[in-house]
């Protein structure tokens, strides 16, 4: 009995269709493997941010204090030994930060806590007083007739959740970005919105806004998350409420911002151009470590690694410190009318924070898939699982990638960016030195892999948007 059911076993196996088996891992490099995990000890990010926080601080888009960070930054990167250092400056519209109070007269009196969007018009001086119509979400705020808003104020709510890939900043953050104009357009004279974010501190949290050109743009501010929702049990006890704002921000003109350059030469010029960085200023309510000195620093921090390793690159890395992403992107749009005649290889930025990496993703040519087989190799130790999404996320980048360069996302948790995002909490103290260490060890595995690539790495095509 027991040799029947042996050979029927047997015979079972032979003839039973072979299970589909995962393919073998791609083998590391030792010489990637020893960069990786040394960027684990590395201190130089921490340096940057702990530099440009204290010795520059808040770097608002066009302003002398961004100039002061080009020049700060150009200084720093030359004495990291980055080659061909330069600062490419553009012309920009600025919009500056002016007083900004707010409060509930009636039926309950309440300070608010609030602060001006970034391109909010301006309240008179003795600032404006009118009842709120209260919108729980951005889509109740579009489906309001036409004019039913003249002479009022519209409070726009939102639930943003947090989620590791800030999907929900997508989905809310749209009462930020087109919110106002879609008030003004049914007669507002100002709107509020409770604050882009997913934290519980009465800290407000800044942000652009657009206006169609031509319209006369309304005051436009964001509460902080209690007094949005302060504003909304208000409501809920059925009596009007009337509001006052004094908002007044003002638009300077055309100021110069600029982006700041630095490279470690590659060998092969035929090869194509890594780029990466992130930008480099800021909102004007905090010091930016978040947002984006961090970004600026791991990236920085990973091509000094490659720098430093004795052995150059195939590929050139430029290391772009772009100016003006907060306020529309301007630095992004300038490098790549400077730049797209140029053979790029790859495209990626840091912009989301400090916290650890847990995913990769890439869009690549058929011609470098198994690039992306290493990269899942070499960022698996680190905790990082590989994404099925297409890679080439950032504002700074988008541009370059629309020209049909192949990314690499190297995706950072989002679970608590959203608390202190745009908020005067956005300091030095919320960049925890270990994660940072992690992002710099993902980074410098990233670039040993892609800037040595002996692929070729050619134009992608990217499904449209």
């Amino acid at each position: 009995m027991i040799h029947r059911l042996t050979l029927a076993a047997l015979l079972l196996t032979s003839t039973a269709p072979a299970l589909a088996q995962p393919a073998a891992p791609a083998p590391v490099d030792p010489r990637v493997a020893t960069l990786r995990d040394a960027a684990l000890r590395d201190d130089v990010a921490y340096d940057i941010v702990e530099g440009m926080t204290t010795e520059v601080g808040q770097r608002l888009a066009g302003t002398e204090a961004e100039a002061r960070a080009r020049t700060w930054s150009a200084a720093k990167l030359k004495a990291l030994g980055f080659k061909n250092v330069r600062i490419e400056t553009y012309r920009m519209p600025v919009w500056v930060r002016g007083e900004e109070r707010g409060e509930i007269v009636a039926p309950f009196p309440q300070k608010l806590q609030l602060t001006a969007l970034g391109n909010s018009g301006a309240t008179p001086a003795a600032g404006i007083e009118a009842e709120v119509v209260v919108f729980p979400t951005y889509g109740d705020l579009v489906a309001a007739p036409a004019g039913s808003l003249a002479g009022k104020i519209a409070y726009v709510g939102n639930a943003m959740m947090k989620t590791q890939d800030g999907s929900s900043y997508g989905q809310e953050g749209i009462a930020r970005r087109a919110g106002p104009a879609v008030a003004a357009g049914k007669g507002a004279v100002a709107i509020v919105i409770r604050s882009i974010g997913t934290d519980t501190h009465r800290l407000p949290h800044t942000g652009s806004t657009n206006f169609p050109a031509g319209a006369a743009p309304i005051p436009a501010a964001a509460l902080s998350v209690p007094d949005g929702k302060l504003v909304e049990a208000m409501a809920t006890r059925g009596k009007p409420i009337r509001m006052k704002l004094l908002l007044t921000p003002r638009q300077v003109g055309e100021q110069e911002s600029g982006n700041v350059i630095a490279e470690v030469p590659g060998t092969d010029p035929d090869a194509g151009v890594v780029l990466i960085g992130g930008h480099l200023d800021s909102w004007d309510l905090a010091t930016g470590a978040i947002d984006d000195a961090s970004g600026v620093a791991i990236t920085a921090a990973a091509a000094k690694r490659i720098l430093d390793s004795g052995k150059r690159p195939r590929r050139t890395i430029r290391v772009v410190w772009f100016g003006a992403e907060e306020v529309g992107g301007f630095g992004g749009r300038d490098y790549a009318a400077r730049h797209g005649s140029e053979r790029h290889a790859i495209a990626a930025e840091s912009d989301f924070g400090a916290d650890r990496v847990w995913r990769f993703e890439t869009t690549l040519p058929d011609t470098a898939k198994a690039v992306s087989d290493r990269l899942a190799s070499a960022l698996a130790p680190l905790g990082i699982v590989r994404g099925a999404g297409n890679a080439g996320d950032g504002s700074d980048i988008a541009p370059t990638i629309a020209l049909g360069v192949a990314g690499v996302d190297l995706n950072q948790s989002g679970l608590d960016y959203f608390d202190t995002h745009h908020t005067p909490d956005d300091t030095l103290d919320r960049v925890d030195p270990e994660k940072l260490r992690q992002n710099v060890a993902a980074w410098t595995a990233m670039l040993a892999i892609v800037a040595d690539a002996p692929e070729e790495i050619g134009p992608v095509v990217r499904p449209a948007r």
